[in-house]
């Protein structure tokens, strides 16, 4: 008898699984600030989110992190949301066949991106940081 084979693209559970354990690897000073936030796998980015940054197609966007940046609040106003990081599974699930990049290396790359930006990090500032270790 042969072992069962994996015949269909990891469902949104399976991302957050990935997710998860990204977050899981981050240093202790890093995770212990990650409290509020909530981590959230969509199908892909809403129309919306697409306009607001000029994309065209959602599969340009893999990631998102929305809300306030741990430099911008000491608490949180009465109803706003809590900040978040979005994965997008069909733009990720794109990119890792283009790419051959393992699915779960491609997910942490775009956790530590998102929680970069949590901790008030600029795309620029992520992308030196990038450059400086490689």
């Amino acid at each position: 008898m042969s072992a069962a084979r994996e015949t269909y693209a990891p469902d949104a559970a399976a991302i957050e699984r990935l997710a998860d354990a990204a977050i899981a690897r981050l240093p202790e000073q890093f995770r212990a600030l990650m409290g509020d936030v909530v981590l959230r796998v969509e199908e892909e980015a809403e129309d919306e989110v697409l306009a607001s940054l000029e994309l065209e197609s959602p599969f340009e966007l893999t990631g998102l992190y929305s809300g306030r940046s741990l430099r911008e609040a000491n608490s949180w106003a009465s109803g706003e949301l809590p900040p978040t990081i979005h994965l997008y599974r069909l733009a990720l699930l794109l990119e890792w066949v283009e790419t051959g990049v393992a699915l779960e290396d491609l997910v942490t790359h775009v956790i530590v991106h998102e929680v970069g930006h949590h901790f008030g990090l600029s795309d620029a500032d992520m992308h030196a940081i990038e450059d400086a270790a490689g």
